[in-house]
């Protein structure tokens, strides 16, 4: 028996690798090789010694532990977490967890590795910025070449106009289903620039969409915020390197920001058969932007022709972009203030953010809804989103 119940298909908006040290240096240009840097799990659950121990072993689990998890079952998702979890970074064994969950098809993401490709120094050099992102896309090419269940996510920084479209047709060339970009301002443009319009129509063309994930821009809200003259807090993870409580009440602004950003220089208006997705980063501000972008082009527009748009932005969302809830979210909330057709299912296997039961928890908070309702949230909102993926 699979983790997913058998009574309806379920298609996973988000899982990951968790890469070994050299994810990136294996797959980069030999000129490159040297000065990109390994991997690093520095602020993260995982220990420098299980790295370590699994490096030695040729960067593998151990078949002893393979079986162990196999022995898991339905429950693989309960307990099979991070860099020990069955398929985090073996591609044979990533299928043989896909058995066990049951999932149709499944969104696979980078986890540390977009770090270095994505971070928003103006020192970094377009050729570091790009090679590190053509080793990426290379490996998890290669990462899910093997079972057409797992759904590849390219990356593709957009702080070089001409580089980034070069890039994106390397990803799309090597059979990348989705191009995750940083939910931030490009290095000194905004995502809608008129030198972007190509890559926009690139992935709206290829049917492609793009895709904005946690990781993405840096997790942490601005030193000073957190500079109240007492103690330091803690992180969620009981360190102080990673999301805070004040990084989590304001995570939502970057994404929000992004899109409202792309919505307002008319690129969902230009480009209607662009789609795209917001995952792992909540869903809870959605309705208001949603409301707001509304309200905004309705009275604005009076003045800036820009914003004449033919469709309101809450049209434009709802048909072109989807939303991953947290776990904690209510989804039953979440669409009676808007729709549903804009959430989707996810598991973030095998982080442990995703919790032990998502599909329970996800389940409990729409039990009130009508099938057709779950439907949609567990299935084809993400097939409106990839229609190519849907089986059966």
């Amino acid at each position: 028996m699979t983790y997913a119940p058998p009574d309806r298909p379920f298609y996973d908006a988000d899982s990951h690798i968790m890469e070994l040290p050299d994810f990136l240096k294996a797959y980069a240009d030999p000129a490159l090789r040297d000065d990109i840097p390994e991997v690093s799990y520095s602020a993260s659950l995982v220990t420098d010694e299980e790295v370590a121990l699994i490096m030695k072993q040729g960067g593998r689990h151990s078949e002893a532990h393979v079986e162990a998890q196999i022995a898991l079952g339905d429950q693989l998702i309960e307990s099979s977490k991070e860099i020990q979890a069955l398929g985090a970074f073996n591609k044979s064994d990533r299928s043989k967890a896909l058995d066990l969950l049951g999932f149709k098809k499944q969104l696979v993401f980078a986890t540390h590795s977009v770090a270095f490709p994505f971070h928003p120094s103006s020192k970094l050099s377009p050729e570091l910025r790009y090679g590190a992102t053509r080793a990426h896309n290379r490996h998890m090419a290669d990462f899910c070449s093997d079972d057409d269940r797992l759904m590849g996510v390219g990356i593709v920084p957009l702080d070089d106009p001409a580089s980034a479209i070069c890039e994106l047709d390397f990803a799309l060339e090597n059979g990348m289903q989705a191009i995750w970009v940083p939910h931030r301002a490009p290095i000194g443009i905004a995502p809608g620039h008129v030198e972007l319009e190509g890559f926009w129509h690139r992935l709206a063309d290829s049917g492609t969409p793009f895709v904005l994930h946690v990781g993405g821009s840096p997790l942490q809200a601005l030193k000073a915020w957190s500079n109240n003259g007492r103690a330091a807090v803690k992180d969620w993870m009981g360190g102080g390197e990673n999301v805070r409580t004040k990084d989590a009440a304001v995570m939502h602004q970057p994404p929000e920001t992004f899109v409202s950003m792309l919505m307002m220089d008319g690129v969902f208006e230009r480009h209607p058969r662009l789609r795209g997705a917001a995952v792992e980063l909540g869903a809870g501000w959605v309705p208001e932007m949603l409301r707001r972008l509304d309200s905004i082009t309705k009275i604005y527009s009076r003045v800036d022709e820009s914003i004449r748009f033919e469709r309101p932005p809450s049209q434009q969302l709802t048909e072109q972009m989807g939303f991953t809830p947290f776990p904690h979210e209510d989804v039953a909330n979440l669409v009676s203030q808007s729709n549903e057709h804009l959430y989707l299912f996810s598991s973030d296997y095998p982080h442990v953010e995703g919790g032990r039961n998502p599909i329970g928890k996800f389940s409990k908070a729409l039990e009130q809804e009508s099938d057709a309702v779950k439907t949609q949230f567990f299935s084809e909102n993400f097939l409106r989103v990839w229609p190519e993926a849907r089986v059966g």
